[in-house]
Formats: structure tokens, C-alpha cells, sequence
């Protein structure tokens, strides 16, 4: 099981990797294919799109099937496949099919190994281990900076998307080789994703889930980038630099996440005051996009940090859900948590075309999507306020 886990989490770095990799690859593929900053928001919202609408039939196969077959099977078509088209790309439209590829591919990962986690190992512990996980799955995000810049400058993109799908595919055939799919439980009980969602407690968690990861997320996966670059001058060396700082922060962030539900006995207000740290970390950005680009950077960093709370949100949500109904209680969180994202980074980029033009200052299309960011967090902690508190 462990050597198992160990296969997941290198498949979970290539899925972090595979969210995050647009903000650097966005001025070559301009250049190259035409791919405008919008474009790439468009493509990176439909990898997050996919990928949330892939949980409820991934939850039933989890249930059903088990997560060895359904990761391997979904990681090497998908996400090998993906690559394989982006490496090919000659329009915009090819990376947004490759993307949505890519995002069916990596649905099942994270997911898998929550799973296990919710079926082997002690309740208590899920929120460490779901930190852990996506702790060290956060290399991903790094690989997707610095390394990928130089990858890109020493092979060119397409040969390193190539060499991508060549990975995913051996890491999903050792997915397959090495996972162990958990003993079944057995129950009496019917139930499905319906029998969740009438269910109170999850109500006001929901909205958290939609908003945790917009700001951090959303930056990560794209605009950080194009934003250093129009507002600052960044070349793609510089903006690899800046999400490098702000991939690292992201990793640390999950690793303080992971203990503190255990050491301070509440989920709920861990998860409310990094999050509304966050939400202003976003506001500040939105207020002051001139800042100046160190105070911009500590800003994103910032908002990397405090954008992790993802697991301890997850065990919150998991310690309402019934062990039966136990894959499909993962996924459909996580279906709120990439989702959000995903609709997000589609609606940015029309709020991006909408403020952008010929006469309009480079900052003021950010300005607009920092903004919905904020206000967006806002909303959700005010929703979750109403949550029950429950740790194990």
C-alpha cells in the first residue's frame, strides 16, 4: 500500500504540474501559436472544468471499481493523451482539447489517494495524510517554474510536452502495477450523490469548497504570469522565478494546514481565518496592482500560502459523510473545490476581454479579475460562517 501511494503521489505531481504550467508557457505560445492571454484562461478554466465534472463518475467508480483500474486506466488515456495533442498544437483551440484531455486524465489521482486514506487509516489522521499528499504533490508546482522555463529555453516546448507524456504514461502502468484497492465495505446501505447534497451540515462547506482555491489557484494556473509580463516587463525567466516563490509558499502553506484541525481542536475556524487572510491578501492585489513587483510578488506569495487549506476543508466536509457513500463524499468535494476554479478561470477571461483595449491601462484588465476573486472569497466565508463544526 505504501509503495502504492508513493506511485499516486508522483501521479498527483504531474497533475499539480499540468494546472499550473500555462502561466509559463504562455509567451512562447503566443509567439508560436497565437495563444493570447484570454485564450489560455479559456483552456486552463476547461482543465479545471473537466476535471470537476469527472468526480461524480470517478466517485462511482471509486465505490465500484476501486482506484487502482479506475487511476491507471484514466491517467494513461487521458493525461498521456493530452500531453501527446498539446505537443502537437498548432492553433489555441488544440491546447484547449489537450487541456480538457489532460483534466480527464488527472480527475481520478488526488482522489484515489483520499480514498485509501478514508478507508485504511484512522479518521483522525485524514486531514495530515490529504496534506501531506498534496504537500508533496506541490513539486508539481514547482517543476512548473523554473524547471520548466529552462526545460523549454535548452528543448523547446513541444519536445518537453513530448518527454510529459511519456511519464504520465509509465507512471500510469505502475499506478496499475502497484496500487491496492482497500477491502470493500460491507453495508446494507444504498445511497448516492443525491443522498449528500440533502444533507444540512454539507450546505454552508460547499460555498467554502467553490472559493478556497480561486484566488490561489487561479494565480497559479494563470494569470500570475501574464500579469508580471504586462504590468512589469517580466520575461518568462523572471515569471518562473516568481512562481517558483509562490509554488514553495503554496507547499509550506499545506504542511502548516495539515496539524493545526489536531493541535487547536476546530476545523472550522482554521479554515475560516486562513481563508479570510487570503481574501485579503487577493484584495490588496486588486487595490494595488501598481504596487510596485517585489510587493506584487509577496502579495501572490501571500495568497499561495494561505490558498492550501483544501484538505482540512475536505476533512471538515468527510466527517459528515457515511463510510458507504465514502468515494462519492471525496469527489464531490472536490467536484465544489476544482469546479469553482474552473468557472472562475472561464468567467475571468471574459472580465479580462471586457476591461481590455487599445486606450486602457495594462493593469486594469487584472485589476477587474483580482477583484471578482475577492469579492467571490468574501461571499463564501460569509456562507460558511453558518457551518457545524465537527472534528474526529
Amino acid at each position: 500500500m505504501i509503495f502504492g501511494l508513493v506511485i499516486l503521489c508522483g501521479t498527483y505531481v504531474l497533475s499539480q504540474f499540468f494546472r499550473a504550467f500555462l502561466a509559463v508557457l504562455a509567451e512562447v505560445l503566443k509567439t508560436d501559436i497565437g495563444a493570447a492571454a484570454d485564450d489560455l484562461a479559456f483552456a486552463s478554466g476547461l482543465w479545471f472544468l473537466t476535471f470537476a465534472l469527472m468526480q461524480l463518475p470517478v466517485g462511482e467508480a471509486l465505490d465500484r471499481v476501486g482506484p487502482r483500474r479506475t487511476a491507471a486506466t484514466l491517467f494513461l488515456l487521458g493525461g498521456a493523451g493530452g500531453a501527446a495533442l498539446f505537443a502537437m498544437a498548432t492553433a489555441p483551440w488544440h491546447i484547449s482539447a489537450a487541456m480538457v484531455l489532460i483534466g480527464i486524465g488527472c480527475s481520478p489521482v488526488l482522489m484515489a489517494s483520499f480514498f485509501i486514506f478514508s478507508r485504511v487509516y484512522p479518521a483522525a489522521m485524514f486531514a495530515t495524510l490529504g496534506s501531506v499528499m498534496i504537500g508533496v504533490g506541490s513539486l508539481g508546482n514547482i517543476a512548473g517554474t523554473v524547471p520548466l522555463a529552462k526545460a523549454i529555453e535548452i528543448f523547446g516546448w513541444r519536445e518537453t510536452l513530448w518527454a510529459l507524456s511519456a511519464i504520465t504514461a509509465l507512471l500510469a502502468v505502475g499506478v496499475f502495477l502497484f496500487v491496492k484497492d482497500p477491502a470493500k465495505v460491507e453495508h446494507t446501505q444504498k445511497g448516492s450523490v443525491l443522498d449528500l447534497l440533502k444533507m444540512r451540515a454539507l450546505w454552508p462547506v460547499f460555498p467554502m469548497l467553490l472559493v478556497n482555491y480561486l484566488a490561489a489557484g487561479g494565480l497559479r494556473g494563470l494569470w500570475v504570469g501574464p500579469y508580471l509580463s504586462d504590468v512589469y516587463g517580466a520575461t518568462n525567466a523572471v515569471v518562473g522565478q516568481a512562481t517558483l516563490y509562490m509554488g514553495l509558499a503554496m507547499i509550506v502553506g499545506t504542511f502548516v494546514y495539515g496539524p493545526l484541525d489536531r493541535w487547536l481542536g476546530t476545523r472550522k475556524w482554521v479554515i475560516f481565518g486562513g481563508n479570510l487572510l487570503g481574501t485579503l491578501g487577493i484584495a490588496a492585489l486588486a487595490l494595488f496592482p501598481l504596487s510596485g513587483y517585489w510587493p506584487s510578488v509577496l502579495l501572490i506569495v501571500v495568497i499561495g500560502f494561505f490558498g492550501m487549506s483544501f484538505p482540512v476543508i475536505m476533512a471538515h466536509a468527510r466527517a459528515f459523510v457515511p463510510p458507504h457513500l465514502a468515494g462519492r463524499g471525496v469527489t464531490l468535494m472536490n467536484l465544489f473545490g476544482i469546479g469553482g476554479v474552473g468557472l472562475f478561470q472561464v468567467f475571468t477571461s471574459r472580465v479580462y476581454r471586457a476591461y481590455d483595449g487599445p486606450d486602457v491601462a495594462a493593469h486594469v484588465p487584472y485589476q477587474a479579475v483580482f477583484a471578482l476573486f475577492a469579492i467571490s472569497m468574501a461571499v463564501g466565508l460569509a456562507f460558511y460562517l453558518f457551518a457545524q463544526d465537527r472534528t474526529d
